[in-house]
């Protein structure tokens, strides 16, 4: 199986060494797994809230290239933490014949989608309620 890594942090209070630890335990499951990792893509210091980040764009157009087999990530709020760009990568790869394989929740599936889409777009919300109270802004975050 053809393997593509998806990494992300999203905050520049963050750093590098989280990219490097997610790419090392997806490449640790690979391996387990005997998957053939051909590529990874990373987006740093980029919120989740948005797919408007050059990493996630060049995975999902390798992946229409026909390029994988499987989408490997930490965990699905890596990819997206927006429920509408989740459920349309999900969508994408699927059409693909690309499966969504995640450390924390193993394949995903739909009833995945749908729960932790959700659990994602309420943690933004909290977050953006959070920033709005200590810095008195939204930061872009609606």
């Amino acid at each position: 199986m053809r393997a593509a890594i998806y990494a992300r942090y999203s905050s520049d209070k963050q750093n590098d060494a989280s990219i490097e630890d997610q790419l090392r335990l997806c490449r640790e499951r690979a391996t387990r797994e005997g998957w053939t990792i051909v590529d990874s893509y990373s987006d740093r210091s980029i919120s989740g809230a948005s797919l408007i980040r050059p990493g996630i764009q060049n995975l999902l157009e390798d992946v229409s290239a026909g390029n994988y087999d499987i989408v490997l990530a930490e965990s699905l709020d890596r990819i997206s933490r927006d429920q509408e760009d989740i459920a349309g990568v999900y969508k994408r790869l699927k059409f693909a014949g690309v499966q969504i394989v995640t450390l924390s929740e193993g394949d995903v599936g739909e009833l995945h989608i749908g729960f932790k889409g959700t659990m994602s777009a309420l943690f933004l919300r909290d977050l953006a309620v959070s920033v709005v109270r200590v810095f008195g802004t939204n930061g872009g975050l609606n």
